[in-house]
């Protein structure tokens, strides 16, 4: 008896120690990195269903790529379920532009995804110029069932390791255990961020905040942090307050001085307007890390102290050294919006994933232009939490944005798992690479929004003539080119990306001064609105000229340099400033004459010169013959009867 309690007893020692580490990450060895076995095999897994993920799977889909998205939620965008709290986006959805290009209606839907489905795009949800969340919610559903994506909800992966073998493995909530080629991280930047200081508990988190405004009645109200959950938060409750005040270690960031949508929109900046028209509301700076909040044990109001030796609230034994102090009053209630980070929990301990930086970038993964975790190859990130190569500079960290750096991604790993090149564009003369580089410059979205960021790419031949065009290319990845598009360079390339002034924008800038705007082509280097830049090099710069370049220029020092004049309704079509000056760099820089020619000057030019303009060798449009093979036929005297201005006699 004794001795079948024992065996029993080890039994279940054995399954609790088997259990354990399965939970831990183990499918048949106590160490997960030596599993060999693969179980629920994909190519690639794609971890959220929100914009981002949904986004790859969408390219990963068309591909014909064998991929799973996994949902923590039981349906795609679960985050917009709850954020923003008030429930209003602050991403425009502006539906009328006068135009019915389509791509260039997309520069100015802020909300929609990439797809060829016309139905889908938010400017048929909803009519708000700033939608509801819900609205969003619909949409990335739809968005997901429409097109087919292939998504398992209420799946919670954890422990996402990679084994010796190569592949990435990782278990959900059930320990079903999940094995991929590839592992693609698109859950966003969603975790609260709660800042860690003495009576940090005292506070109220964004994510807890209650919606009721009559809860705020006659309170006194801090808020902690100046983006825009906090200014949101204050637009919501100040018709019920006593008083809010913000504190924050920076000033204020408005976003039509930096040109940074992630900087304080002026949809929620009421309380700029009651703090300056002395309404009792109020900003102050402070670093937060040096606060201690404390609950007065005499009025229950909650003060904060920036040391613990200078106690300054009631019921304490010290005065405050300071007896003007804003804050001298207390508070009913202090709210915590400082914004949200990366989730690192999801990996296992094995898998070294490092934070961008050690301070605000410390939110986001550590990344490389390919959209590839530093140190852990083969594990890429997509959607908002890449947004550490272009944070404060572009619009990575926002759908209008990242719907663009996601497909970049999608294109770097169709050439480098697949052998699929970047999509290209082939031109035999610059006659028709002009237009088609004043087309893109005039229409495309995603060098539009994406600016600084995503250039486009001309390859010229071996004739110097003849070229390659990719569009919305990296960049970044300017130096490894031929390496990330599958294309080879024989030499030279011009770069053609979207800027904004070096010295226009920037917090404390006046972006209204009135000599803000430069109209003429001559001055079109002191352009300061967005404005289309040309980068012309003899050769592709290298890995180290990219890394030397001056830290406000978006690629290294070109051996030639061209501005089209800005324009704020960023048309550039003007014949004389903007097409002409563009089509006489080009002439300039390649040698050569692009103009066309009208058939008689052509003609002319044919009997009285040896070499004759492109636009004269070129085939005409019913494939006939060039005027250059009619010249040889006019000095050999045997022109056929078509080209002569009468029949030719019979005898």
């Amino acid at each position: 008896m004794q001795l079948s309690v024992l065996v029993l007893v080890l039994f279940c020692l054995c399954l609790s120690v088997y259990g354990k580490n399965k939970h831990e990450g183990s499918i048949k060895h106590d160490d997960p990195m030596l599993n060999t076995e693969t179980p629920n095999y994909k190519e690639y897994c794609v971890i959220g269903a929100g914009p981002g993920g949904l986004q790859i799977a969408y390219f990963l889909e068309n591909a014909g790529r064998d991929y799973l998205v996994f949902e923590k939620g039981y349906g795609a965008g679960t985050f917009y379920l709850k954020y923003p709290i008030h429930r209003q986006l602050i991403s425009i959805n502006k539906r009328n532009t006068g135009k019915t290009n389509k791509e260039f209606n997309f520069r100015h839907d802020w909300n929609s995804l990439v797809s060829h489905d016309e139905s889908l795009q938010i400017t048929k949800y909803s009519e708000e110029f700033f939608p509801p969340a819900d609205v969003l919610v619909q949409y990335l559903n739809d968005y997901a069932t429409k097109l087919n994506l292939k998504v398992q909800y209420n799946s919670t992966m954890h422990d996402i390791l990679k084994r010796k073998d190569g592949l990435f493995q990782m278990w959900d909530q059930h320990n079903n255990a999940y094995t991929c080629k590839y592992m693609i991280i698109a859950t966003g930047i969603a975790k609260p961020n709660r800042p860690d200081f003495p009576g940090h508990e005292l506070m109220t988190g964004y994510e807890d905040l209650p919606l009721n405004r009559s809860e705020y009645e006659k309170q006194s109200v801090l808020i902690i942090g100046r983006g825009n959950a906090a200014h949101e938060t204050a637009q919501h409750i100040m018709g019920h307050t006593n008083l809010i005040h913000m504190m924050s270690r920076s000033t204020t960031r408005l976003s039509w001085a930096t040109h940074y949508v992630g900087d304080l929109r002026a949809l929620n900046n009421g309380i700029l307007d009651t703090y300056q028209l002395k309404s009792l509301d109020g900003l102050f700076e402070g670093d937060v890390r040096q606060l201690v909040l404390v609950r007065s044990p005499v009025d229950g109001r909650l003060y904060i102290e920036v040391t613990n030796t200078s106690q300054s609230t009631p019921g304490k034994p010290n005065l405050p050294p300071i007896d003007n102090d804003a804050t001298r009053e207390g508070y009913d209630r202090v709210i915590s919006c400082m914004g949200f980070k990366f989730d690192f929990s999801i990996f296992h301990p094995s898998l070294k994933v490092k934070a961008a930086g050690k301070a605000r970038k410390s939110k986001y993964p550590k990344v490389s232009y390919m959209y590839e975790a530093i140190g852990v190859r083969e594990l890429y990130f997509a959607g908002t939490n890449t947004h550490s190569l272009d944070w404060r500079k572009s619009a990575g960290g926002f759908i209008h944005g990242y719907r663009y750096t996601v497909r970049t991604l999608h294109r770097i790993m169709e050439w480098k798992h697949h052998g699929v090149q970047w999509p290209a564009v082939k031109f035999s003369n610059p006659l028709d690479l002009v237009p088609h580089m004043l087309k893109r410059i005039n229409e495309a979205s995603d060098i539009y929004q994406m600016f600084s960021v995503l250039c486009e790419i001309v390859i010229f031949g071996e004739d110097n003539l003849s070229s390659t065009y990719l569009e919305a290319f990296p960049c970044g990845l300017i130096s490894r080119l031929e390496i990330v598009s599958g294309h080879k360079v024989p030499g030279a390339v011009m770069v053609v990306g979207m800027e904004y002034g070096k010295n226009f924008s920037g917090a404390g800038k006046d972006p209204f001064h009135e000599n803000r705007v430069n109209g003429e082509a001559s001055q079109a280097h002191l352009s300061n609105f967005l404005h289309p830049v040309v980068y012309y090099y003899k050769r592709l710069p290298t890995d180290q000229e990219y890394i030397q370049k001056h830290k406000k220029w978006i690629l290294p020092v070109p051996d030639r340099n061209f501005h089209i004049v800005e324009d704020f309704t960023t048309k550039f079509d003007g014949y004389n400033t903007h097409v002409l000056t563009l089509r006489r760099f080009i002439e300039d820089t390649l040698k050569t004459d692009s103009r066309h020619w009208f058939a008689d000057h052509c003609l002319t030019l044919s009997l009285t010169s040896t070499k004759l303009p492109i636009g004269c060798n070129l085939t005409s449009i019913d494939g006939s013959s060039s005027l250059a093979a009619l010249s040889q036929m006019l000095k050999s005297n045997t022109i056929p009867a078509k080209f002569l201005p009468y029949e030719s006699l019979k005898y």
